[in-house]
């Protein structure tokens, strides 16, 4: 995914009230809407390099938006709004190489009346719900881990895929990394006991897991390589 406009460099000053960030830009403070529902574990040290997007939009209340940190270790794409967009991308591109030569593809699918998946996929005579999700922590180097923070709606998500499974469909998460430097991918038991229990039992019914991790830089953020999960 190509920025439409270039990003502004910025240094991060702090966090709060959960989608509100203050990034400092030379010596002027300014107020960055923060897309990131996780708890940004490893990322928040006044300081970091960072890049945030400007809006033309004047009816928005935060015209700036914070897309990157720099964790001191790597580039991190702390956008989870534009998570799907890197992946829809890479799937008509054909680099998720589980997924060629993809029919039809149509995103927000509701499978019930309280879940929808984030795309479903048609190839040949499979029918797939892929659910995506954003990657951001990395504890040990070289491993990404997934979630951040207890999360009850992946939690969800995992246990309605495994349902689908009945009802004919292929189930599939993809953690997208938004990171450069990792070549492990793993689930934070210690984090969210329920969510890697729920990743566990439903890997046995059929649930498959992949992730892949992404060039990330003030230009573009693409997705890069996939990437071995080790749980």
């Amino acid at each position: 995914m190509i920025f439409k406009k270039k990003l502004i460099p910025v240094k991060f000053e702090k966090r709060y009230k959960r989608f509100f960030a203050d990034v400092k830009k030379n010596s002027k403070i300014l107020t960055a809407h923060c897309p990131n529902s996780g708890s940004m574990l490893g990322l928040l040290k006044k300081g970091n390099k960072s890049w945030i997007s400007k809006s033309d939009n004047m009816k928005r209340k935060l015209k700036y938006t914070l897309e990157i940190i720099n964790d001191g270790k790597s580039n991190v794409g702390v956008n989870t709004l534009i998570a799907n967009k890197i992946i829809e991308e890479a799937l008509l591109k054909g680099k998720i190489i589980e997924f060629k030569k993809i029919c039809k593809l149509e995103r927000e699918v509701f499978y019930s009346n309280d879940t929808r998946f984030d795309f479903k996929l048609k190839i040949n005579n499979r029918k797939v719900f892929l659910e995506v999700k954003n990657v951001t922590l990395s504890r040990e180097q070289g491993v990404a881990e997934f979630p951040d923070s207890i999360t009850s709606r992946g939690l969800k998500h995992i246990k309605k895929l495994g349902l689908s499974i009945n009802h004919g469909y292929d189930a599939v998460v993809i953690f997208l990394i938004q990171r450069e430097d990792c070549n492990f991918f793993k689930i934070a038991k210690d984090i969210d006991h329920k969510y890697y229990k729920a990743y566990s039992e439903n890997k046995k019914k059929g649930v498959k897991f992949i992730a892949y991790s992404c060039k990330v830089n003030n230009k573009k953020i693409e997705v890069e390589k996939k990437i071995k999960i080790i749980n």
